[in-house]
Parts: structure tokens; C-alpha cells; sequence
């Protein structure tokens, strides 16, 4: 049997020592939440555990994706404002005024009648925008659920607790509070450590 000679480690020409390759930042595992995430990162992080409701979110994760939702509800928004402002425009040259009053002599009165913004040939932006606010709506209703879950864990509370939002008046207020709480070491009782990295 030959073997065939194998290449020395990279010398590092300072210390003659070999040189060990460092694992990137953002080599994080999954299963532990990535505290000081950067907006790329948050999002990466979002899009991999979509469905994981398991383990923690930190701050910074949570708060990059409610800031990527906002960015992403906004474009479909302003589409249909678009639409909705073409449509009144269009709607304003059609107006016409009807008289109405009395018809024993008295003034007569007059109001505007004419077609509706929505029957405008522009109201296609309209549905275009909402089209696309239903479609978003859906596909990111589990995971936005899943990291708001992961971020109730970070601050040791079980993820049920997001359902303290259906309490009428105050219960979106207690959730944003409980969103804004600083991380909590005990809340490592809900990671999973045999979870995919």
C-alpha cells in the first residue's frame, strides 16, 4: 500500500505555528437566539426557523423582522393609495351637478353625482395592492407568530402569551411591552439543545 504525502499545515510566517481557521460571526447556531443581530442576519435567521417555535429570538432579531414586515406592507400600501388617488381624479372630470328642490317655484338645490374612484380605469392598482397585502398577509402570518413565540421565551414567559394581544384595549399594549423586555437567562429552559443548528 502507498500513501501519498500530505501538505504541512499553513505556517503563519510570524511564529512558525500553524495557523487555525476562525469560524465566522455569523456562524451562530440556530437553536440559540443571536443577540446584536444585524438587519441581514434577523431576516436570514427569520426565514430559516419560519415555523420554529421552539428556542429563543433576541431584541434585535424580533425587531428587524417588524421593521422587514412594515417595509414589505408598505409597498402594496402605496400602491393602493396610488390607485386611489388616480381613481378620485378620474372620478372629479365626470361629476355632474343634478338639481332637486321643490316644484312649486322654491330655489332649487343642487348636489354631484357622478361615478365612483373604484370604477376608474385605474382601480387596477387598487386591487393589485390589496391583492399583494393578502398574499404577504398570509405568507408570513406562521412565522411572524413563530419568532413573536421565540421572543416571549427570551424573556422566560411560554409562548401563549401572545394571545394576551385578543384582550380588547390594552392587550396589544401589555404585548408590545412584553416584546420590549430585556432578555432573561432563564428563559434558556426553551431551547431545545438537539434542535438543527
Amino acid at each position: 500500500m502507498t500513501s501519498t504525502p500530505q501538505d504541512p499545515a499553513p505556517q503563519n510566517p510570524d511564529n512558525n505555528a500553524p495557523e487555525v481557521q476562525q469560524p465566522a460571526a455569523s456562524a451562530q447556531a440556530l437553536n440559540q437566539p443571536l443577540y446584536g443581530a444585524s438587519f441581514p442576519q434577523a431576516i436570514s435567521r427569520f426565514f430559516k426557523k419560519y415555523a420554529t417555535f421552539s428556542g429563543r429570538a433576541s431584541r434585535s432579531e424580533y425587531w428587524y423582522v417588524v421593521l422587514f414586515t412594515f417595509i414589505v406592507s408598505l409597498i402594496p400600501s402605496i400602491f393602493m393609495m396610488v390607485g386611489v388617488v388616480r381613481g378620485l381624479a378620474w372620478a372629479e372630470k365626470y361629476q355632474v351637478e343634478v338639481p332637486y328642490g321643490t316644484e312649486d317655484g322654491g330655489e332649487l338645490a343642487t348636489y354631484t353625482r357622478g361615478p365612483a374612484p373604484i370604477q376608474s380605469p385605474d382601480a387596477v392598482w387598487i386591487y393589485l395592492g390589496a391583492a399583494l397585502v393578502v398574499l404577504i398577509s398570509l405568507a408570513l402570518i406562521v412565522p411572524n407568530l413563530a419568532i413573536s413565540w421565540r421572543r416571549l421565551h427570551d424573556t422566560n414567559r411560554p409562548g401563549p402569551w401572545y394571545f394576551i394581544s385578543l384582550v380588547p384595549g390594552v392587550g396589544s399594549i401589555i404585548l408590545l411591552v412584553l416584546m420590549l423586555l430585556p432578555s432573561k437567562p432563564e428563559g434558556a429552559r426553551f431551547d431545545r439543545p438537539g434542535q438543527a443548528s
